[in-house]
C-alpha cells in the first residue's frame, strides 16, 4: 500500500470562511442544531488525534458536522474521506480537509488508509466518518458500518475513537431540528487488542446505543434535554406571521415568533 507522507490539502482561511457560510446556512434553512447534554465529546487527551465516526442519516450531513467541527473542536483541523465522484463536483471541499475515496473500486480501501494515517499522526487532528458509506436511515439495524473504520486503531494506536448520533426531526416549528451525540471516548490501543470482526463488532454497538439513547430524547421533544448549539430562524413568514405582528402590536404585547410563543425560550 502507498503510505501518505502528508495530510490532505487544508487551507485554514477558506475553513473559517466556510464553516462560517455553512453556519449561516443551517441558521436559515432549519429550526435548531441541539447536542444531547449526556453527549458532550469527553476522554480526549491533549495531543490525541480523534476519529469520530458517525451514522450517515441525510444529505444535511456534511454541513451539520462541519458547523459541529467549528463550534466543539475548534483548536483542531478536521478532516474527512468524501466519495471521489463527489468531490468532483464539488472541489471546493478538497482545501477544507476532504480527501478522495473511490467506493466503487478495490483501490478505496488503500486510498482511505494511506489518507488516515497521515492525518492521524501524532497530532491533534480530528477525522470524521459517515461509517455506514451510505445514507440509512437512524431506524436501520444493524448499522452495517464499514470495516476500514476498525482498521484505523492499528494505524494510529494514540487516537481516541468517539460514536457520534445522528439524527433529524420536526418539532413544534416550521424548520427542522437537528441533533447530535457522542457516545463514550474508545482508546485505539484498546481496540486494536481485539479481533478485526470483534472491534468493528464493538464500535457498531457503540454507535447503536448511542443513537438509542438519542433517539429516546428526540422523542420526548424536550429542548431541555439538549444545548443549543444554533438557533435558526423561528415562525411561519409571510401573512401568518405579519398578521400575528401586528396582532401583538395592537394589544401591547411582545411578538414572538416561534410557534410557541417563547417557551423555548423559557427552557433554557
Amino acid at each position: 500500500m502507498t503510505r501518505t507522507t502528508m495530510p490532505p490539502e487544508r487551507s485554514p482561511r477558506l475553513w473559517r470562511f466556510m464553516s462560517a457560510y455553512f453556519d449561516r446556512f443551517v441558521r436559515r434553512h432549519m429550526n435548531a442544531l441541539r447536542l444531547a447534554r449526556w453527549g458532550r465529546p469527553a476522554g480526549i487527551a491533549a495531543g490525541a488525534p480523534v476519529v469520530i465516526y458517525a451514522n450517515h442519516p441525510a444529505w444535511w450531513d456534511a454541513a451539520i458536522l462541519i458547523v459541529a467541527a467549528e463550534r466543539l473542536f475548534p483548536e483542531r483541523e478536521s478532516f474527512a474521506p468524501i466519495d471521489a465522484a463527489m468531490l468532483e463536483k464539488y472541489g471546493i471541499f478538497r482545501k477544507m480537509g476532504a480527501f478522495p475515496v473511490d467506493l466503487d473500486s478495490a483501490r478505496g480501501g488503500a486510498q482511505f488508509l494511506a489518507a488516515a494515517r497521515a492525518i492521524l499522526a501524532p497530532s491533534e487532528r480530528v477525522l470524521w466518518i459517515t461509517a455506514q458509506g451510505r445514507f440509512a436511515d437512524v431506524r436501520a439495524r444493524p448499522l452495517g458500518l464499514k470495516p476500514g473504520v476498525a482498521r484505523l486503531a492499528e494505524i494510529a494506536p494514540e487516537a481516541v475513537f468517539l460514536p457520534l448520533a445522528v439524527e433529524y426531526a420536526f418539532w413544534d416549528e416550521r424548520g427542522a431540528e437537528a441533533f447530535l451525540a457522542f457516545g463514550a471516548p474508545m482508546r485505539a490501543a484498546d481496540l486494536r487488542d481485539l479481533p478485526r470482526p470483534e472491534r468493528l463488532a464493538r464500535m457498531e454497538t457503540a454507535l447503536t446505543a448511542t443513537l438509542d439513547r438519542l433517539s429516546g430524547d428526540v422523542i420526548a421533544r424536550d429542548p431541555a434535554r439538549f444545548e443549543t448549539l444554533l438557533s435558526g430562524r423561528r415562525g411561519v413568514g409571510g401573512v401568518y406571521d405579519g398578521w400575528r405582528r401586528l396582532a401583538a402590536a395592537l394589544t401591547g404585547r411582545r411578538f414572538e415568533p416561534g410557534h410557541r410563543d417563547g417557551e423555548e425560550r423559557r427552557t433554557r
